[in-house]
């Protein structure tokens, strides 16, 4: 959806400070079993964002009309101040992962996967502006996310849905290289 410039940026605002307020139980355990708990939580949280991301960006944004609609707006204004708003992803993320794993296991634990599951956003949103609005050094990390996410865009066949990583794109049989790209 479009946004404004505060708007596109306010993720940037807004997850910092709740990722430090997520990672308290972490800094403060109780015992050294609960704060490795976190840790455990944690890890395993960022690691499921990128599954989150791979489905929402492949299912949801590619095939849900309302959702697809929007997305197609970033594909054809990818430079545009166009994303999901802080209030939407904020909400999804608190009412709709950690409310429910507080409830199932405990502070501790959905303390520990909300923060992970947050920075991944977090990092997703980074590295998506990041490609779309910088010049990138050619050869770096970013340099070669920024060339497989162009294929996303403009490529012979839907590819790529992982902005992230390609993990999930060679699991599920959908990355794809330099030669399924459109040629003029």
């Amino acid at each position: 959806m479009r946004l404004s410039k505060a708007g596109y940026y306010a993720d940037f605002v807004i997850y910092p400070p709740l990722i430090l307020a997520m990672a308290l139980p972490a800094l403060m355990p109780a015992t050294l079993r609960s704060g490795l708990e976190w840790v455990v939580a944690f890890v395993l949280g960022f690691a499921a964002w990128t599954l989150i991301e791979y489905l929402i960006h492949r299912v949801v944004l590619h095939h849900f009309r309302f959702f697809s609609e929007m997305h197609d707006l970033h594909h054809a204004e990818p430079r545009g101040y166009i994303g999901t708003p802080t209030w939407l992803s904020l909400g999804i993320l608190c009412f709709g992962i950690v409310v429910p794993l507080w409830w199932a296991t405990g502070p501790q634990i959905a303390a520990g996967a909300g923060a992970g599951l947050v920075l991944g956003y977090l990092w997703y949103v980074g590295v998506h502006h990041v490609v779309h609005h910088w010049r990138l050094r050619h050869n770096s990390y970013l340099y070669r996310v920024k060339r497989r996410h162009a294929l996303h865009h403009h490529g012979l066949v839907p590819c790529n849905f992982g902005v992230t990583s390609s993990f999930w794109d060679r699991v599920f049989g959908t990355e794809h290289g330099m030669a399924d790209v459109r040629r003029p």
